[in-house]
């Protein structure tokens, strides 16, 4: 190699070393930010002194009670669910059901065996 190159090739090595030093410098400083973040996001909550901590307050219970269980049947539901397409009365009377009909299955031809 003649000196002109060996200048180039010297000081874009120093460059490629300034721009690694440079990345792990900017690395370590967001990995110590994140970490200082992260303790402050941990902290733990803390009641009156002197008094423990409540938990939120359960919704008022219903006076409506559980459907009875069968023994072999299905598991009751209350209330009871709806379906999803009108009877066919209301369907004559002009109700649109709920849900739009299911795709027909698509099939597609067998792939083929490799030989």
């Amino acid at each position: 190699m003649n000196e002109n190159t060996q200048r180039v090739v010297h000081r874009q090595l120093w460059l490629a070393a300034l721009m690694v030093t440079v990345g792990l410098a900017i690395a370590g400083l967001s990995l110590a930010r994140l970490h200082a973040q992260h303790q402050l996001e941990m902290a733990q909550a803390t009641g009156t002194p002197g008094q423990p901590l409540q938990a939120t307050p359960s919704p008022q219970p219903t006076n409506v009670p559980p459907a009875e269980a069968k023994p072999g049947g299905t598991r009751p539901t209350t209330p009871a669910p709806e379906p999803a397409r009108p009877d066919p009365q209301a369907q004559k009377e002009g109700a649109l059901p709920f849900m739009p009909p299911a795709p027909a299955e698509k099939m597609a031809p067998p792939i083929p065996e490799k030989r």
